[in-house]
């Protein structure tokens, strides 16, 4: 079949949004022939990807509005604008290359988010958006802990989402596609009100042979001390403080927390720890390079992830790929990782409550390393069977065969 990808972000060896959009072209190349629309700023690290690996059916068409090819990653602002003018763009590129190519089915994979359109769905072809995601909410009872500017972005963020609900072009697009795949239960709901019909939840994150083999390379380490970890940045929506206090609670005094990363919350979270008295078992080693990362990971036994409102959670999926039992909150895209087999989900209701039961996660897998290992393996089998990219890949070419005309 002949497809056309719509990737906004699309690059190797990332992860994140560029991750989901380059090794969705990789595992969907390996049963058709593809067509990837991106922007030019990922030309060079393709192009020199291809060099090395080529792939003879996968294609890239480059381009960027009014040639704006300025890099606005970390520019909120910026980058919404640029991506919308590039969707209308990507239809004006598209509707021409339909005609000298004729395209079996259309795939919008990324941005993953619900709430801007893809001009791509009124092509004269079967329209798959998704996985898309952004439908999470923090929940309102936990706003009293974040600082002014994350009551902000909150609200603005929301905001957004909203004013994106009623553009009439991003309800065409989930009128107008076959197939809906949200990345979380509660995108689903929202895809369903903006008149999509057929929606199914189905996480857009993955991970790559390569790096499932340098994970699994992670060994366990012994069992004194106990360390927790977390990775990512340090945001105030990633729940950290949650994890801190939860550890100064379970008092466990032969533990430790490690948080690598760095972001705008460092400094309140290296205070708060200072306060609740375990500044020396909570230790920032802020952002570190990819194989440092590793080596920090292979020192720890169990991954925290307390994120208030992630549509993927890559590091769950890395630390149950390391044989890590994960503890998360029951929200989001953590949420249809982790299962009772793999860690431990906490509710969120509330701060305090969060926060006590977060510290029961930690003392319960503090205190029992067969739990550990048990889980960790769970995890391990969990991710190769559902999240390999490869296995992913299966997965679309069978959705594929069955969206056709």
């Amino acid at each position: 079949m002949k497809i056309l990808v719509s990737a906004y972000a699309c690059e190797p060896g990332c992860g994140s949004e560029e991750g989901v959009g380059w090794n969705m072209a990789l595992s969907l190349a390996k049963y058709h022939e593809i067509w990837v629309l991106t922007r030019t700023i990922f030309r060079a690290p393709i192009e020199a990807e291809l060099a090395t690996h080529p792939i003879p059916n996968l294609h890239f068409i480059y381009f960027d509005p009014f040639n704006w090819t300025e890099d606005w990653r970390g520019r909120q602002g910026a980058v919404q604008l640029h991506y919308y003018l590039w969707q209308i763009q990507a239809y004006l590129v598209a509707r021409p290359l339909h005609h000298q190519i004729g395209f079996d089915i259309v795939h919008h994979v990324t941005y993953v988010k619900f709430w801007s359109p893809s001009f791509l769905a009124l092509l004269p072809v079967p329209f798959i958006w998704g996985p898309v995601g952004g439908g999470e909410h923090a929940p309102k009872s936990f706003w009293h802990d974040f600082s002014w500017w994350g009551k902000v972005y909150e609200t603005l963020r929301d905001l957004a989402q909203r004013l994106g609900e009623q553009d009439p072009f991003t309800r065409m697009t989930a009128q107008r596609s076959v197939l809906a795949k949200a990345t979380t239960e509660e995108t689903a709901k929202r895809l369903l009100k903006l008149g999509a019909t057929n929606v199914q939840v189905f996480s857009e994150t993955g991970l790559s042979k390569p790096e499932l083999a340098r994970l699994e390379q992670c060994p366990i380490p012994d069992n004194s001390p106990v360390r927790f970890i977390s990775m990512g940045r340090l945001l105030h929506w990633k729940g950290y403080h949650l994890a801190v206090r939860a550890f100064a609670k379970a008092n466990l005094l032969a533990a430790e927390y490690w948080l690598l990363g760095d972001g705008p919350e460092r400094e309140r979270l290296q205070a708060m720890a200072e306060e609740l008295g375990v500044p020396a078992q909570v230790k920032f080693w802020g952002k570190l390079p990819r194989e440092q990362l590793m080596d920090k990971l292979a020192k720890c036994h169990v991954l925290v992830h307390p994120s208030l409102h992630d549509s993927g959670g890559w590091t769950c999926l890395e630390g149950m790929a390391a044989g890590r039992p994960v503890i998360c909150l029951d929200l989001g895209g953590p949420a249809t990782q982790v299962t009772t087999e793999t860690g431990i989900k906490v509710p969120a209701l509330n701060p305090n409550q969060a926060v006590q039961d977060l510290a029961e996660a930690m003392t319960r897998l503090a205190n029992d390393p067969e739990l550990r290992v048990h889980l960790g393996q769970a995890g391990q089998k969990r991710v190769k069977e559902i999240y390999d990219w490869e296995v992913k890949g299966e997965i679309w070419a069978q959705i594929y065969g069955s969206c056709k005309l």
